[in-house]
C-alpha cells in the first residue's frame, strides 16, 4: 500500500479542534497544579510534623502510582464514592487528575526553589516585623518561581504529552482524533504520522518559549 497524505487535508479542521483541546487540558491542568503545589510545598517545609508527613505522603502516592491508573481512579472510582462528580465532564475529570498529579512534581521543585532563597532575607523580614504570609508571598515566592521556571516548562511539556492518556476516557484530544481518523479511513500510518508532527511542533514551540523566558529571567537577575 502506497502512502497518501492527501486525504488528511479534509481532517485538518478536526485536528485543529483536537489541538486546542490538548492545549486547554495542558494549560488548565498546569494552572490548577501550580495552585495546589503552593500550599503543598509549604507543608513540606512546615515545622509541624503532621503537615510534613502529609506533603511527603501526597507526593509519594501521586509519583508512585501510574498516571493512567490515576485517570481511571478519578473517572470511574470517584464518581462512585461521590455521585455529585458525575455532573463533571470527561474534560474536567481529566484536568483534575493531571492537576493533582502535576502538583506532586511541581511542589518538589517549589520546595527546592524556596530553600534556595537566602535564609537571611527571611530573617531580615522577620526582624522588620513583616508577617510570615507577606514574606512568603512578596519576597520568597517570586525568587523561588524564577529559579524553578525551567522545571515548570518541562512539566508543561510533560503534561502535554501525557494528555494522550485521557483519550482512554473519551476526550477528543490529538491522539483520540487520530484514532477516530484511523477508524474512519482504515489507514493508520498517515494519521499517526501527522499527529506526531503536531505533537513535535507543540513541544518545540513550548521549548522555545521556555528558553526565551529563561533568558529574560537570567537578564533580570543580572541587573
Amino acid at each position: 500500500m502506497q502512502l497518501d497524505f492527501s486525504f488528511m487535508i479534509k481532517y485538518l479542521p478536526y485536528l485543529y479542534r483536537a489541538t486546542i483541546t490538548t492545549i486547554n487540558v495542558t494549560a488548565v491542568s498546569l494552572l490548577l497544579g501550580i495552585l495546589i503545589s503552593i500550599p503543598l510545598s509549604l507543608m513540606k517545609l512546615s515545622r509541624f510534623k503532621v503537615l510534613r508527613a502529609f506533603g511527603a505522603f501526597y507526593t509519594s502516592v501521586f509519583r508512585g502510582v501510574p498516571l493512567l491508573v490515576q485517570v481511571f481512579m478519578v473517572y470511574f472510582g470517584l464518581p462512585q464514592l461521590f455521585p455529585a462528580l458525575k455532573a463533571l465532564s470527561n474534560f474536567e475529570l481529566g484536568c483534575i487528575t493531571f492537576a493533582f498529579n502535576s502538583a506532586a512534581y511541581i511542589s518538589e521543585s517549589l520546595r527546592g526553589g524556596i530553600q534556595a532563597v537566602d535564609i537571611g532575607q527571611r530573617e531580615a523580614a522577620m526582624a522588620l516585623g513583616v508577617p510570615y504570609g507577606k514574606t512568603i508571598r512578596d519576597i520568597i515566592f517570586p525568587q523561588a518561581i524564577k529559579s524553578v521556571m525551567p522545571s515548570l516548562i518541562n512539566e508543561f511539556i510533560g503534561l502535554m504529552k501525557n494528555t494522550t492518556l485521557i483519550s482512554t476516557i473519551g476526550v477528543v484530544e490529538l491522539l483520540r482524533a487520530g484514532q477516530m481518523i484511523v477508524s474512519d479511513t482504515y489507514r493508520a500510518f498517515e494519521p499517526y504520522a501527522v499527529i506526531s508532527v503536531y505533537y513535535y511542533a507543540l513541544v518545540m514551540v513550548l521549548s522555545m518559549i521556555g528558553k526565551w523566558i529563561e533568558r529574560r529571567v537570567n537578564r533580570s537577575d543580572k541587573r
